[in-house]
C-alpha cells in the first residue's frame, strides 16, 4: 500500500539517498506534450483512401453495438477473486494391493477404507469437489525415477508370488503385488491430477487420499513401502508442465523421506523441509543423512532441512516451534509458488510406529500455517498412519482446515520440550549461513538467571480429544455506524483523526464485495455498566487512597457526558485538560457507539453467530486510561470488550489482545497489567521513551505486576521504517510462541493501521499484504474466534487497503503473496531479543538453551535394515561437519560464526552475483553524499539489475564441510529463477546506522529514498528522477514559534561557520545553521536542543527531524511566504 500518488512499486526497490530538489520532470517529456502515442506526421488522403474508411465505418456500425453490450457484460473490477473449493482424490481402486504373505502388513486397504467412513460421516466428501485419479505416464514417472526401474516395477504385474516375494527381498521394507504397479502409478497421477486443478485455478487447494505411500522411493529403489516418489514427482510436473520455479516439499510423516530428499538436494527450486523421528540414527531409516546436519549439496546446499526428533512422545508444540522457528521464516524467503505435503500421520498418538503424541488439532494447525504460503496453492499427498482411527481423524483434520474451517483448540499446547528445543537449535545453526533470515543475530544478551529446564519424564498421553467443528451460518461479522463520522475536531479541519477513515475504508470494502460476504451487524451504545468494567481502579486493589478515585471513575464518564451541552470554547477548554484529545459535542455518543459496537461483535463471536470479525469504529481506544482520555481516544474499547467477554462467558476467559498500533496502547496495558486471564501484547514505536504517548510505559521491561507479571509483552521498536520482514520475525520468535503456550479462548486485535506504508505518524512499512499474513496466523488460535478493532492509522488509502486485506483474510481467502522480503533489521531483532530476553523466564518457549548435542553414529546393534540405501552423491552420508562451539535457539543470545568464507577452493569458480547498473547521471553521487552502492549486492537495486548467472563450475566429489565452499544465498539463487520484474522490487536492508545517519539530513539528498514517498517520472537511460510528496500533517508543528519582528534574512550565513551555502533556519528558535553536506552544524543544533522542524533557504522546504520527513501544512505558509518575498522579492504562489 502506497501513499495517495505514490507509485505503487517505488518502495519495493532498493535505494540509495537522492537529491529531491533534482528536475521533477523530463524536459522532452513535455515538448511532445501535445502528441498522441504513436501519432505520425500526417498528408492529405486520396481519394481511394478516403472512399475506403467510410466502407469501413458503415462496416464498424453493425459491430458498434456488440461492442458496447460487451463492454457491459465485462466485469471491470480489477481485483482479483479469490479461488475456492478444495479437490480430492480418493480412489477406490488404489485398495486392490495388500501384502500376499502376512496378512498383518501395517500398509494395507484398511487404511483408506478407515478414512473414508471419517469424511462421510463428518460429510466433508460432499463439501470438497471430487476429481478422477488418473495414472501417470511413463514420461511424468520418469521425471523422477529411471526408466530401467519403471519397466522392471511394470513387470511385477505378470509375475507369482514366490517371484514377487523374491523381488521385494531385495529392497527394504516393501511388498509386491500383481496390482502394485497399476496402483503405484494410480496414485502418483493423482497428485499430478491436482497440480493441474490448483495450477490451473480450479480449486484452491486439495488433498490425494492415496496408497502406497511414495516419500521413500528413490531414483531406482523401492523402499520403505514405496514404489514411486509421488511428491518428487509432482514437484518436477509443477516445474515442467506448468512452468513453475519453487516448490517447497514439506514431509511431517514421521520417518524421513529420504527419497526425497536424494531428488533434490542438489537443486536449489526446490526446498526440502523434514520434520521426523531420529533417535541419533537408532530409527528407521537408521541414516547421517536424517540429521540435521544434512544441507544439500553444490547449488542445493541450504535447502534441504531435517529437524530430527531424538525422543519419543513428541508433541504439537514440538511440531509448532520448528515450523515457527525454522520453516515459516526460511519458507517466506524462499517464496514458493506450490508447497506440497507428504502428509504422514503416523506421527499422531496411538500410532504403532511413530510412538509419538500430537494430535489431529495440530496437525491442523501445521496446515493452517501452510495456507499462508504461495498464495494458498497447497496439496496434501497421503503417506504413512497406521493407526485406523487417529489416522482417519488427522486426515479429516487436515481436511476441515483446507476447507476453511476454524483449527480446533489444542487440548494442552504447552511450550516445546527440551529435546525437541534442542533439534530446533542444531537444524538452526546448520541453516544459518544459507538463509539471511536466520543469520540475522541480534544484540548479545548476557543470560540470567532463569528456572533450569529439566527433562521430562515420561507423557502420559491424555485421553483423546473429540474434535469438534462450529457450523456456522456466517464466517465473519462487519459492524459500523455512520453515526460515528459525527466525531470531528471543530478546529482543524486537517487532523489526523478524521471522520473520513472509516467512511473510506467502508467504501473500499464495498467496492470490492467485502460487505456482501460478511454478516452486517447493527452498532449498539455500550451501557455504563460495561463502561465501568474498565474505566475504575484496577482489578480487586483498591487501597483507601485510591476509593475515592474509583468513585472518580464513574465521574468520568459523566465528565464526558457533559460535554454534549458545552460550548465551543468550553470544548476546546475541557479538551486541553487531556493528552491529544479534541472534543466536539457529539463526542461522547461516538466514543459510547464504538465501544457498545465491539461488545455487539464479541456477542456474536461468543454465541456461534460469527466465527469473527472486523469492527470499523471511531474515536480509537487503546490510549484511554480507567479514567482519563488520551491520544485520540476516549472509552477503551478493546478493554470493554474483553471484560464483556469474561463475563457473558461466565468464567476468567483467556484472552489474548494483540495491539499492533505503531503507538503503545498505554491504557490496555494499565488496565490489565495484574490480571493473568489477558495476555496483552504490544508491538510499537518506542524510539528510547521519545514517541507517543512517551515515558517508559512501552519499555520491554514493563511486565505486568503480580499476579499478572509475565502477562504484559512489549516489543518495542526504536525507529522508524519496520515493515513486514520485521513485524513477521516478531511473530514466528515472539509472539506466536507465547500465544500458542497461553492458549486463548478469545484473540482481540487492536488493529490500527499506523504501521502502514505512507501513513503520516508511524513511519514505518507494513504492507495490506503483510497485514493479511499477520491476522492469517493469528487466525490458528482461539478456535478462530478473532476480532480485528480499528484503532489508528491516518493515510485513508493505506488503512482501506490495509483492512480490506485483513477482511479478505478472515473471510478464509489465502493471504496474498508477499514481494521479495529484505532481512529484518538489526534493529528489529534488537527489539525481538531484547522481550524475549526478559520474558524468557515466564515463557519456557522462548528460552534460550545451549547445547552441545554431538553428533552420534548410530549403533549397529538392533537395525533390521536389508540394504542401506546411498544418497545420489557419493559420500552424501559422510563429510557432514558439526559446530562445536554452544548452539543457542533462533536470533537469540550469542551469535554462532555463520558467515561463509569468501575465497574459493581451488578449481571452484566463485558465482556471480546480481550487479548494479547505476545512473549515468553523476549528479546521482552527489545526492547521496558521495555513497557509492555495492555493485555486488544480491539484493533489488535502483535502476537496472542483471540477473545471476548462478552458474556452478563443479560439484566436489564428497559432501562438502559446511562454511568451506563459496557459497551464494538461496535468495541470489531464487532471484535468479525470478523474472526481471520480480527481481526489481526486491526491498534493500538498510545497513547499520550511526547516529548521525539516523538523523537523516535536510533537503539536499538527506531523505532516504526508503523512507520517503517517491513518484518515478519514465525510465530514461539517463537519469531517474523523483517528487517527493510531503507530510500533509505531524504531529510537531505545535514546535513553530511566531516569526521574529525583525523577519528572515535568507542570505544570513551560518552562525557557527559562516558558510553562506545550504542553509536552514531553526522554526523554533530562528538560528541559522548550514545543512549536512556542508558542516552539518543544523544537525547539531538539533541533537543538542531538540528542536523538530527547519526550513531550507534554497528551496524553501520544511523538514522534520522527528518525524524524518517533509512536511507541509497551513501552519507553515506565513514563514514560508515571508522567506519567498525576502528570497524573490514576491509573494509565494498559492494553489487556487
Amino acid at each position: 500500500m502506497t501513499s495517495t500518488g505514490q507509485d505503487s512499486t517505488t518502495n519495493r526497490q532498493r535505494r540509495s539517498r537522492h537529491n529531491p530538489h533534482s528536475p521533477s520532470h523530463n524536459s522532452s517529456v513535455i515538448s511532445k506534450r501535445g502528441v498522441k502515442k504513436g501519432a505520425v506526421p500526417r498528408s492529405s488522403p486520396s481519394l481511394a483512401e478516403v472512399k475506403k474508411k467510410g466502407r469501413m465505418k458503415k462496416l464498424s456500425q453493425a459491430a458498434e453495438q456488440d461492442l458496447i453490450m460487451g463492454l457491459q457484460e465485462l466485469d471491470l473490477n480489477l481485483e482479483p477473486k479469490a479461488l475456492s473449493g478444495t479437490g480430492l482424490v480418493f480412489e477406490e481402486q488404489l485398495n486392490e494391493f495388500h501384502c500376499l504373505w502376512d496378512d498383518s502388513f501395517p500398509e494395507c486397504p484398511e487404511r483408506l477404507h478407515a478414512i473414508k467412513e471419517q469424511l462421510t460421516q463428518e460429510g466433508l466428501l460432499d463439501r470438497c469437489i471430487s476429481f478422477q485419479a488418473r495414472s501417470a505416464k511413463k514420461e511424468e514417472l520418469m521425471l523422477v525415477h529411471s526408466l530401467e526401474y519403471i519397466d522392471l516395477m511394470e513387470t511385477t504385474q505378470y509375475m507369482n508370488e514366490a517371484e514377487l516375494r523374491i523381488l521385494a527381498n531385495t529392497y527394504d521394507s516393501v511388498y509386491l503385488h500383481p496390482n502394485s504397479y497399476t496402483c503405484a502409478c494410480l496414485a502418483s497421477g493423482s497428485v499430478l491430477r491436482l497440480v493441474d486443478a490448483v495450477l490451473g485455478a480450479k480449486v484452491r487447494n486439495g488433498m490425494a487420499v492415496i496408497r502406497p505411500p511414495g516419500h521413500h522411493a528413490q531414483h531406482n529403489l523401492m523402499d520403505g513401502y514405496c514404489m514411486f516418489n509421488h511428491v518428487a514427482v509432482a514437484a518436477r510436473y509443477a516445474q515442467q508442465k506448468h512452468d513453475i520455479q519453487r516448490v517447497l516439499i514439506v514431509d511431517w510423516d514421521v520417518h524421513h523421506g529420504q527419497g526425497t530428499q536424494f531428488t533434490f538436494d542438489q537443486d536449489p527450486s526446490v526446498l526440502y523441509f523434514s520434520i521426523h523421528r531420529y533417535e541419533h540414527g537408532q530409527f528407521w531409516p537408521h541414516l547421517k543423512a536424517s540429521n540435521w546436519s544434512a544441507t544439500g549439496f553444490g547449488r542445493g546446499q541450504g535447502y534441504n532441512i531435517n529437524v530430527p526428533w531424538n525422543q519419543v512422545g513428541m508433541r504439537d508444540a514440538d511440531y509448532i516451534a520448528a515450523f515457527l522457528r525454522i520453516l515459516l521464516p526460511v519458507a517466506l524467503e524462499f517464496q514458493p509458488q506450490l508447497v506440497l505435503v507428504a502428509a504422514g500421520y503416523d506421527a499422531l498418538q496411538g500410532d504403532p510406529k511413530g510412538k509419538m503424541a500430537a494430535t489431529p488439532a495440530g496437525f491442523a494447525q501445521l496446515t493452517h500455517m501452510l495456507m499462508g504460503l504461495a498464495g494458498g496453492k497447497l496439496i496434501l499427498s497421503l503417506e504413512g498412519g497406521y493407526n485406523y482411527r487417529s489416522l482417519a481423524e488427522g486426515v479429516s483434520a487436515s481436511l476441515h482446515t483446507l476447507l476453511g474451517d476454524p483449527c480446533p483448540m489444542l487440548e494442552s499446547p504447552g511450550a516445546p520440550c527440551l529435546s525437541a528445543r534442542t533439534s530446533i537449535s542444531c537444524t538452526l545453526v546448520a541453516l544459518k549461513p544459507f538463509w539471511e533470515v536466520l543469520m540475522q543475530s541480534a544484540e548479545t544478551l548476557e543470560e540470567d538467571c532463569v528456572e533450569k529446564d529439566k527433562e521430562e519424564g515420561p507423557w502420559e498421553p491424555p485421553v483423546p480429544q473429540i474434535m469438534a467443528w462450529p457450523m456456522l451460518c456466517a464466517r465473519t461479522g462487519l459492524i459500523y455506524d455512520r453515526r460515528m463520522m459525527n466525531h470531528y475536531n471543530l478546529w482543524d479541519n486537517h487532523h489526523p483523526e478524521m471522520p473520513q477513515r472509516i467512511s473510506r475504508i467502508m467504501c473500499h470494502l464495498e467496492g470490492l464485495g467485502l460487505t456482501e460476504r460478511c454478516l452486517t451487524l447493527p452498532a449498539r451504545p455500550a451501557t455504563d455498566a460495561e463502561l465501568l468494567t474498565c474505566h475504575r481502579w484496577g482489578w480487586n486493589h483498591l487501597t483507601a487512597h485510591q476509593c475515592s478515585s474509583h468513585a472518580s471513575s464513574a465521574e468520568y464518564i459523566a465528565r464526558l457526558r457533559a460535554t454534549e451541552n458545552m460550548k465551543t470554547r468550553e470544548l476546546h477548554r475541557e479538551g486541553a485538560n487531556f493528552d491529544s484529545i479534541y472534543i466536539c459535542p457529539s463526542t461522547f455518543t461516538c466514543a459510547q457507539l464504538a465501544t457498545g459496537a465491539v461488545c455487539r461483535l464479541v456477542e456474536a463471536v461468543l454465541a456461534g453467530e460469527v466465527l469473527n470479525g472486523t469492527a470499523v469504529v471511531r474515536p480509537p481506544g487503546h490510549h484511554a486510561e480507567w479514567d482519563a482520555a488520551c491520544g485520540f481516544c476516549f472509552f477503551n474499547s478493546v478493554a470493554v470488550a474483553a471484560r464483556h467477554a469474561q463475563a457473558i462467558s461466565g468464567h476468567a476467559l483467556r484472552i489474548l489482545i494483540v495491539d499492533w498500533d505503531i503507538h503503545h496502547g498505554n491504557g490496555t496495558q494499565h488496565i490489565f497489567e495484574d490480571d493473568p486471564s489477558v495476555l496483552y501484547m504490544s508491538l510499537h514505536r518506542y524510539d528510547h521513551g521519545t514517541f507517543f504517548p512517551m515515558g517508559n510505559e512501552g519499555a520491554s521491561s514493563q511486565i505486568g505486576q503480580a499476579p499478572g507479571v509475565g502477562f504484559t509483552v512489549n516489543v518495542a521498536w526504536n525507529g522508524p521504517r519496520m515493515g513486514d520482514p520485521d513485524y513477521l520475525a516478531a511473530w514466528h520468535r515472539l509472539v506466536l510462541p507465547i500465544a500458542y503456550e497461553f492458549n486463548p479462548e478469545l484473540v482481540l486485535v487492536s488493529a490500527g493501521f499506523d504501521a502502514a506504508q505512507g501513513d503520516p505518524l508511524g513511519g514505518c512499512q507494513v504492507s495490506p499484504e503483510g497485514y493479511a499474513h499477520l491476522t492469517h496466523l493469528l487466525m490458528g488460535l482461539a478456535n478462530g474466534r478473532i476480532i480485528l478493532i480499528l484503532e489508528g492509522g491516518y493515510n485513508l488509502t493505506s488503512i482501506s487497503e490495509s483492512m480490506a486485506a485483513c477482511t479478505r483474510t478472515l473471510l478464509g481467502d489465502p493471504p496474498p503473496l508477499l514481494g521479495p522480503l529484505r532481512p529484518p533489521l538489526s534493529g528489529a531483532l534488537a527489539s525481538i531479543s531484547e522481550t524475549v530476553h526478559v520474558h524468557r523466564r515466564y515463557w519456557r518457549s522462548l528460552r534460550i538453551r545451549k547445547v552441545e548435542d554431538k553428533e552420534e553414529e548410530p549403533s549397529n546393534s538392533g537395525l533390521v535394515t536389508k540394504k542401506e540405501p546411498q544418497p545420489a552423491n557419493p559420500g552424501s552420508a559422510k563429510g557432514m561437519a558439526r559446530p562445536e562451539e554452544n548452539i543457542l535457539e533462533a536470533g537469540m543470545g550469542k551469535a554462532t560464526s555463520a558467515s561463509p568464507v569468501e575465497e574459493s577452493i581451488p578449481g571452484q569458480a566463485k558465482s556471480e552475483i546480481a550487479t548494479v547498473e547505476l545512473a549515468k547521471d553523476k549528479s546521482l553521487e552527489v545526492a547521496t553524499g558521495g555513497a557509492m552502492l555495492d555493485q555486488t549486492t544480491s539484493e533489488g537495486p535502483v535502476g537496472h539489475t542483471k540477473l545471476a548467472s548462478c552458474t556452478d563450475s563443479q560439484t566436489p566429489p564428497s559432501s562438502p564441510v559446511q562454511g568451506t565452499t563459496p557459497y551464494i544465498f538461496p535468495r541470489n539463487l531464487i532471484e535468479s529463477l525470478r523474472t526481471l520484474e520480480l527481481s526489481n522490487k526486491t526491498q534493500k536492508a538498510p545497513d547499520s546506522q550511526t547516529p548521525e545517519e539516523k538523523l537523516l539530513g535536510e533537503a539536499a539528498g538527506g531523505q532516504d529514498l526508503d523512507d520517503s514517498k517517491l513518484m518515478g517520472f519514465g525510465d530514461t537511460d539517463e537519469a531517474t528522477f523523483y517528487a517527493v510528496t510531503p507530510l500533509p500533517w505531524c504531529p510537531h508543528l505545535t514546535a513553530v514559534c511566531p516569526i521574529p519582528a525583525a523577519g528572515l534574512d535568507v542570505t544570513q550565513p551560518c552562525q557557527d561557520c559562516g558558510s553562506l551555502q545550504e542553509n536552514w533556519v531553526c522554526l523554533s528558535c530562528y538560528q541559522v545553521c548550514c545543512g549536512r553536506y556542508i558542516n552539518a552544524h543544523m544537525i547539531q543544533h538539533h541533537e543538542d536542543l531538540g528542536h523538530p522542524l527547519v526550513l531550507s533557504f534554497v528551496d524553501l522546504s520544511t523538514w522534520c527531524y522527528h518525524c524524518q520527513a517533509y512536511v507541509h501544512h497551513q501552519a507553515l505558509l506565513d514563514v514560508k511566504n515571508l522567506a519567498h518575498q525576502n528570497k524573490f522579492g514576491e509573494d509565494m504562489p498559492r494553489p487556487h
